[in-house]
């Protein structure tokens, strides 16, 4: 079902997937990554991921962020710390108006580092954490002034930065900067599962296996032939690899 968060008077669009009910018990929330979605058809990530939850009897919460798919806002506006909030204004949702008592967090790319972030944040409340392709070189390409082909001068940021034709808000990149990412996360004790692809062109596997040292509870799975949007040859490994980690009652 479809179901709007109103967040600063923005909508917020995702979609209710598995139930026939509003009110649920355990759920899922997936986050897509940078100049993504929440995945609107087969052979996408999050899309597949959705409906292999389902099919396994958990209730997945898929959002687009602010500025993204079919939520209100401007792209260029986006930051991390914008993206925080609306995941922040997602969890209350699903505590709330989902009443639910048990909460996981899947993130792939920016919204893996989203979701890491709110683990630390919300560490009372997430059940578990699943990172996909955890994207949290972003701050090391932002002090670089570099960014998916990008570049920049990292001291005179300019109001906007061009990204695949794209203007990307400069307080985009400015925040991006000084992101603590890795401290945040630690707070989470939670089991969390890590997956990279080993061929990953825009992030390096390095961030998966820094997150693979911070988290106590963490299993990390290296995907060989995987890229880092993990849709290939590894896909339907990945789907059953997640679904196993959320339904594991220990």
């Amino acid at each position: 079902m479809e179901v709007e968060i109103k967040r600063e008077g923005r909508t917020l669009r995702g979609l209710l997937e598995g139930t026939a009910t509003l009110h649920n018990d355990h759920v899922a929330i997936l986050m897509h990554g940078f100049m993504g979605d929440r995945g609107n058809y087969q052979g996408k990530l999050l899309y597949d991921l959705s409906h292999a939850l389902n099919d396994a009897g958990i209730p997945t919460l898929r959002f687009d962020f602010a500025g993204c798919g079919e939520s209100d806002g401007n792209f260029a506006e986006m930051t991390v710390l914008s993206e925080l909030l609306d995941g922040m204004a997602i969890i209350d949702y699903a505590r709330t108006t989902l009443g639910a008592k048990k909460i996981d967090l899947v993130g792939h790319s920016q919204g893996g580092v989203v979701a890491s972030m709110l683990a630390g944040y919300y560490r009372d409340v997430i059940a578990k954490l699943v990172l996909l392709a955890p994207a949290a070189t972003l701050k090391d390409d932002a002090l670089k002034g570099e960014f998916q082909g990008s570049k920049y001068d990292p001291n005179q940021i300019p109001l906007t930065v061009p990204v695949h034709g794209q203007a990307v808000s400069g307080q985009y990149f400015r925040t991006a900067q000084l992101l603590p990412i890795y401290e945040t996360a630690q707070h989470f004790a939670g089991p969390t599962l890590i997956v990279h692809g080993e061929d990953d062109q825009v992030v390096s596997p390095e961030a998966a296996r820094k997150y693979n040292v911070i988290f106590p509870q963490s299993k990390l799975y290296l995907m060989p032939g995987e890229g880092h949007l993990l849709e290939g040859p590894k896909l339907a490994e990945i789907l059953q690899t997640v679904t196993t980690f959320l339904q594991d009652k220990e």
